[in-house]
Order: C-alpha cells, then sequence, then structure tokens
C-alpha cells in the first residue's frame, strides 16, 4: 500500500476524480432520502451533488488532456493515510441534522488533507495539484453556505422544523407514549387486584414485576413488528419497540415499586398502597402533560380521560382482589 506521496501525478488525479463522484454520490443519497419531508433540504444537497459533479467533470477533461481516457483502478482505501468516508448512508436513523453535519466533515476533512499533502510533497506539479484541490473543497464549504441561504428561507425552514418536530413525534414520542400508558394502566388491574387479595407487599410486588416486564416484551414486540416504518416514515421498528418496551415496563414499575416496603413494618400494607396511589397520579398527570405538550390535547381533557381510564381499571382490580 502506498502513501498519497508516493503515487504520481496521474494517480492523485484520477483518485481526486474517485473522491469527487462518491462525494457527488453521497449528496445525492442525502437528497433523496429529504426530498418529500424536507424539500428546501433536499435542494441544497442536489445543487451540492452538481457541484461535486461538476468539478468530476473538471477534473476528468484535465486527465484526459495530459494521459489520455483510461483511469488507474485506484481506490482511496488502497492509499495509506487517505481521507475515509464514513458509511453513514447505510444507517436508518440517519435525520437531518446528522447529513448536515457529515457533509461539513466531509468538505473540512478533503479540504485540510489536500492542504497538508501539498506542505508535505517535494514534487512542484503535484503541490499545485493539491494546492488547487483544497481551494476546490473550500469552494465547495462557501457554495454550501450559499446554497443555505438561498435554498432555506423563513418559510422553508418553519416548513422542515415542522416536519421534524412530526417525525420525532412519530418515532419517539408516540410508541413511547403508548407504552406509558399501557405500562401505568394495564397493570393496575393485577397488581390491585393481588394487593387487595393478599394485603402481602412482597406477594403484590411479584405480581406487579411480573405484569410490568410482560406487557413491556408484549407492547414492545407488537410496536416493532406491527410497522415497519417503510410506509409510515415512523423510523426503525425497532427502535420504536425497544422505546415502547422500556417505557410500558417503566409505568407498570412505578407502582409496583412501592410494594418493595417490608411486611415487616408497621402498616406496611397500608403505606405501600399509599404510596402506589400517588405514584399512579403521578404517572397520570405526567401522562397529560406529554398529550398535552406533544399531541396538542387540551390538558384538562387529556387529563380526564386518562383518569377515567385509570379509575375504571384501578377499581376493576380492587373488586376484583377483595370479592
Amino acid at each position: 500500500m502506498k502513501s498519497l506521496s508516493e503515487l504520481s501525478e496521474r494517480e492523485v488525479i484520477a483518485l481526486a476524480i474517485a473522491n469527487e463522484e462518491e462525494d457527488s454520490r453521497i449528496y445525492q443519497d442525502f437528497a433523496d432520502r429529504l426530498r418529500v419531508d424536507f424539500p428546501a433540504s433536499s435542494d441544497i444537497f442536489n445543487d451540492m451533488a452538481e457541484e461535486e459533479r461538476a468539478h468530476r467533470n473538471s477534473l476528468y477533461d484535465f486527465y484526459r488532456a495530459r494521459f489520455g481516457e483510461h483511469l488507474p483502478p485506484i481506490r482511496r482505501e488502497d492509499v495509506r493515510g487517505f481521507l475515509k468516508r464514513r458509511a453513514v448512508w447505510w444507517s436508518p436513523h440517519l435525520d437531518l441534522d446528522r447529513m448536515r453535519r457529515e457533509a461539513e466533515v466531509m468538505e473540512l476533512q478533503a479540504a485540510s488533507f489536500y492542504e497538508k499533502a501539498a506542505q508535505q510533497t517535494l514534487d512542484v506539479s503535484v503541490r499545485e495539484l493539491f494546492t488547487k484541490l483544497a481551494e476546490v473543497e473550500r469552494g465547495h464549504e462557501r457554495k454550501a453556505s450559499e446554497l443555505h441561504a438561498a435554498h432555506l428561507t423563513e418559510n422553508a425552514e418553519a416548513a422542515e422544523e415542522h416536519a421534524r418536530r412530526r417525525l420525532f413525534v412519530l418515532q419517539y414520542v408516540q410508541p413511547g407514549l403508548a407504552g406509558l400508558i399501557d405500562g401505568s394502566v394495564s397493570t393496575l388491574a393485577p397488581l390491585f387486584a393481588a394487593a387487595f387479595a393478599t394485603q402481602n407487599n412482597w406477594e403484590t410486588f411479584l405480581v406487579g414485576l411480573a405484569a410490568s416486564v410482560g406487557a413491556g416484551i408484549s407492547m414492545g414486540l407488537t410496536e416493532a413488528l406491527s410497522d415497519d416504518g417503510e410506509i409510515t416514515g415512523r423510523g426503525s421498528p425497532w427502535l420504536r419497540g425497544l422505546i415502547c418496551g422500556v417505557m410500558t415496563a417503566a409505568g407498570g414499575l412505578g407502582h409496583t415499586l412501592p410494594y418493595l416496603v417490608p411486611d415487616s413494618w408497621p402498616n406496611a400494607f397500608l403505606l405501600a398502597t399509599s404510596i402506589a396511589a400517588v405514584v399512579v397520579a403521578v404517572e397520570l398527570v405526567a401522562i397529560s402533560w406529554i398529550r398535552t405538550r406533544y399531541m396538542e390535547t387540551p390538558f384538562w381533557s387529556a387529563t380526564m380521560q386518562v383518569v377515567f381510564g385509570g379509575v375504571l381499571v384501578l377499581l376493576a382490580g380492587i373488586f376484583i382482589g377483595s370479592a
């Protein structure tokens, strides 16, 4: 494997052509991914891809004038110390902010590398070539800023911020909220049925633990398997399933943990049940707040809906456990 300083001028130009070609494909992929939800940013990456293709064509014209049509099959992974691109485009979680950060890194890496290489080489012609390439990459940075200003108008930024919020709600808030509601409400019946049937804190804790973990696994799998995210755009099914499952278990464990109060304590059952009731109230208020914050449901309306459902399940558990 050769270092960059050991390559001939012909190989360096061929390497630069390959680099511009790959970067143009990366930017085009970013543009295609963003076209539906973020059209203004998609246009930015479209123009950046066009810039890369134009520079690639210019380099290739320069190469053909000096060396002919054939490009040596040199790849950047064949050159020791040459910049490498991270395969971020494979990630299903590649969002707009990460694309913009990656684009900035790509341009800075290329410009800095060419500038450093120009300082190290002893060959005048190669130094001039590196300097020219560095100027091209710095021009890409300036062009990116110009494109950002041209495409992202105030209305476009507002629209993209709305789309970003909508995706955040679909991919993270909605599965988390569904899990929290299920865990906080559905586990009330078995937990309080066990509590009033046994009046034993440890046995009640075991029932609540089993109900919470079981509900978490069930809800997580349901969320992950019900929608692969391809059509709805809700993101990775397994990430949503994990969020939903964890929040379901957390919702059930919140009012289960008070039953760890030792049975040997005075009024242990009454103390644990009182704490659990307070935790239930906090959970229901938290659910109402999340629905108001992200689903734009009026707080009191959300509170009444959640409290009504929670009270029904709670009374069912107490009634069954006291029978």
